[in-house]
């Protein structure tokens, strides 16, 4: 009877060791787990922000074009215009943007990089060079309805901001007048000049940080001013304006 006991008590000892040592092993196996999902000591867990998705941004008006005789001098961007390579002036887009102009009346295409600002016409959304017109036809008519699409536009990593050209004169004290009166009325106005011949001072009223809040300066400008303007355009302020 003493042997079976201690039988049994042996068996009944072996059977608590063999649980405690698989407990043993599950916590050990719960322990490595967290460790292994856990980042390390002093990182924080990176998360990947999504791309930016690019804002497609389409405009239907009239076309333009500009040779002489702006061929050879310095666009806006400070490069020497070409009337023979694919180029563009536009008033809001940044310098470098890439985009494809079609023309309505025949379907034809032209892709052109932005390098000069304008045109300065009312109703007038983009001024092509003299290559470019010439491959959508429109040299002869010299403007037609046309559909631009912007397909790349470069990050400049400056802030976008924006004014309202209210005149372009040629007589710089006139241009100063303007530009006086203005300031007192709306706070901050400049002079920008255009070189060429002749050359032309451009007043512009305001600093603001968006296209939509200078299209309300815009109206404000226009309904206070009445025909004492000419016509208003929202332009973009590069970095030599």
């Amino acid at each position: 009877m003493s042997h079976n006991f201690r039988d049994q008590e042996s068996g009944s000892n072996r059977s608590q060791g063999g649980a405690a040592t698989d407990e043993k092993r599950l916590r050990l196996f719960v322990f490595v787990l967290i460790i292994a999902l856990t980042p390390a000591c002093g990182g924080k867990k990176r998360v990947r922000a999504p791309a930016p998705v690019p804002q497609q941004r389409v405009e239907i008006g009239i076309a333009s074009w500009y040779g002489h005789p702006y061929h050879g001098r310095r666009a806006s961007n400070g490069e020497v215009y070409d009337m023979e390579k694919y180029t563009a002036a536009h008033r809001t887009l940044p310098f470098g943007t890439r985009v494809r102009v079609r023309n309505l009346g025949n379907a034809k295409i032209v892709e052109v990089r932005i390098i000069d600002r304008g045109p300065f016409v009312d109703g007038r959304i983009v001024d092509l060079s003299r290559a470019a017109a010439r491959a959508i036809d429109m040299l002869g008519p010299g403007t037609a309805k046309v559909r631009l699409e912007v397909l790349a536009s470069p990050s400049t990593g400056a802030p976008d901001n924006y004014a309202v050209q209210v005149g372009a004169f040629q007589n710089r004290s006139n241009a100063e007048r303007l530009r006086g009166a203005m300031a007192q009325a709306y706070g901050t106005a400049s002079l920008v000049e255009r070189p060429g011949n002749p050359r032309l001072w451009r007043v512009l009223v305001g600093r603001e940080g968006s296209e939509t809040d200078a299209d309300a300066l815009a109206r404000r400008i226009r309904s206070e001013n009445g025909n004492s303007v000419s016509a208003t355009f929202v332009v973009r302020l590069d970095q030599s304006d």
